[in-house]
């Protein structure tokens, strides 16, 4: 346990969850934290948007994942929900690289307040293949982790939501779902899929845990104005000088922190101390 005294101290949250996210989640809020944290029962995530793609999400993530939170806190009578929304696709900064996006956010209707932190996954079996049936694959199943992460089989063009297969996890379910896809798609091949969905993918399950810690470590946080959880940073400010011509770089020179309780507001200087910056990271210097 921490050796802060957590506002949360021996109270219960419920995390809006299909797919085992507790299992990530839990452990840390209660070493964190010590609140007691708990799956949500007969609340259907799903409907709020699926990884696969067959209910599409409506809001942004931090909105999803809060409507996800009150959905889950209505159900067990709670004043406090947690939930998680992630994406994937290419990294925002190398394109050319997959990359997940995670937010964790915890609703507390006691205070008021949403807190809630995000990650970027460089880390992630994110990937898709398409293939006719029998055509080797053995090279793509090794860099999706199958058949520890599961695998998604789809018609590439066309088809019906009858050949579409989800939680594949061996190798004989695997290829009759190639074969049934292909044998509904236009051009005779399946889409393959990795399984993102937590439960089904422990990459991602070890993603969450980071990011719990980071949320965990953030709610231990005070504001210095009201004393409430969750005082945090919310943006950087960029610009730091180069310290031969003192030219502003794209480089962070200070960060803004906020409460989400009273909305107090400081801007601090970067965390290492660092002031300036070499001319190797300066547009003039080095155009």
């Amino acid at each position: 346990m921490t050796e802060r005294k957590s506002i949360f101290s021996g109270r219960r949250a419920v995390l809006a969850t299909m797919h085992g996210k507790e299992q990530a989640i839990a452990p840390v809020f209660l070493n964190g934290l010590n609140l007691i944290v708990a799956p949500a029962r007969g609340v259907d995530t799903d409907a709020l948007g699926t990884f696969s793609g067959e209910v599409p999400r409506r809001g942004t993530m931090l909105e999803t994942a809060v409507a996800k939170a009150r959905l889950s806190m209505e159900c067990a009578r709670l004043p406090f929900g947690i939930a998680s929304e992630g994406s994937f696709g290419p990294h925002p900064l190398f394109p050319v690289i997959p990359a997940g996006f995670e937010l964790l956010a915890l609703v507390d209707d006691e205070r008021g307040t949403t807190i809630h932190e995000s990650l970027v996954i460089e880390d992630t079996n994110f990937a898709h293949l398409v293939a006719a049936p029998k055509e080797p694959i053995a090279k793509f199943l090794a860099h999706a982790g199958f058949p520890s992460h599961g695998l998604i089989v789809r018609p590439n063009v066309g088809g019906t939501e009858a050949a579409f297969a989800r939680g594949i996890v061996d190798l004989p379910t695997l290829q009759s779902a190639i074969a049934a896809a292909a044998a509904l798609s236009d051009d005779g091949c399946a889409r393959v899929d990795t399984d993102m969905r937590a439960h089904l993918n422990p990459t991602r399950m070890k993603s969450l845990a980071v990011l719990a810690k980071r949320l965990s470590d953030r709610l231990l946080r005070l504001c210095p104005l009201c004393k409430a959880p969750g005082w945090g940073r919310v943006k950087v400010i960029r610009g730091l000088p180069c310290k031969v011509c003192d030219t502003a770089t794209e480089l962070v020179i200070s960060e803004v922190f906020v409460c989400a309780a009273c909305a107090h507001e400081e801007e601090r200087p970067r965390s290492d101390g660092l002031t300036h910056t070499g001319p190797a990271n300066c547009p003039w210097c080095n155009p």
